[in-house]
């Protein structure tokens, strides 16, 4: 028996990164999964997996960047499941030309759809149902880029980023009262594909000292599993080897 047995998670970016470990942790832990992301093929591979193991997959597929894309998969769960009890808001992305020397409207505009304006179309698609069961918790991935200011990640990743630490404590704001719990998880560097992304190539050996996805799927599911009158409201989790920090030391001239 899991923890998570007869609730459903609806997980957004589930085919790789932390969305693909935080559906493998809730359905290991009993939840039935709903995987959405914009490639199919990446999440058909990882039902299978989890239907090998006994556990409770579904798939559907969409862009969050169009409202509708998340408002026909949440019908489509409360269609098939009846309820939606965990939405993991994770569906992001970052783009190479990034600071504002290069940064483009276009480029923006793809940061901000995915990253922001998809995470707000699947909380207004699941907070509908959530409010009828008097029941929910919502997770969201944002960053330690959307607590922190720096040049690293991009304006419009940064921006992205704070509007979902921002969006997530407006829930808890106004639907405590409904049952309803929201959590924002603020992760610093973590092994995941959008790394490929960055200007400087990350090693082998910087990735292995980050955070994997696996920890923050880990986290999600605890998250999920909390007790209803347990709402936590904002995580803020870094590698012990934090590198802004031994930049910080290096700087300080302090022997490592």
């Amino acid at each position: 028996m899991g923890q998570l047995d007869g609730k459903v998670a609806w997980v957004t970016g589930a085919g790789s990164g932390i969305g693909k470990a935080a559906a493998i942790a809730l359905a290991r832990d009993g939840a039935s999964v709903v995987l959405t992301g914009r490639r199919k093929a990446p999440l058909d591979t990882l039902a299978a997996e989890l239907k090998r193991e006994g556990a409770v997959a579904l798939v559907k597929a969409g862009d969050l960047a169009r409202s509708k894309s998340a408002q026909r998969i949440a019908d489509a769960i409360v269609a098939k499941y009846g309820r939606i009890d965990i939405l993991v808001n994770n569906a992001g992305l970052n783009i190479a030309k990034r600071n504002w020397r290069d940064l483009e409207p276009d480029g923006a505009d793809a940061v901000m759809q995915i990253n922001l304006s998809g995470a707000f179309y699947c909380v207004l698609a699941a907070l509908p149902v959530m409010r009828e069961q008097g029941d929910g918790v919502l997770i969201h991935v944002s960053s330690m880029a959307g607590r922190f200011v720096g040049p690293l990640t991009g304006p419009a990743y940064v921006a992205s980023k704070h509007g979902v630490v921002a969006m997530s404590h407006s829930i808890n704001c106004e639907e405590c009262v409904n049952g309803i719990r929201s959590t924002v998880i603020c992760p610093g560097e973590v092994a995941t594909p959008i790394l490929d992304q960055r200007l400087v190539p990350v090693t082998k050996a910087q990735r292995a000292k980050m955070l994997q996805s696996e920890d923050v799927g880990d986290l999600i599911r605890y998250v999920a599993g909390l007790p209803k009158h347990m709402c936590m409201n904002e995580v803020l989790v870094t590698p012990t080897f934090n590198r802004s920090y031994v930049v910080a030391l290096k700087q300080a001239h302090v022997k490592l």
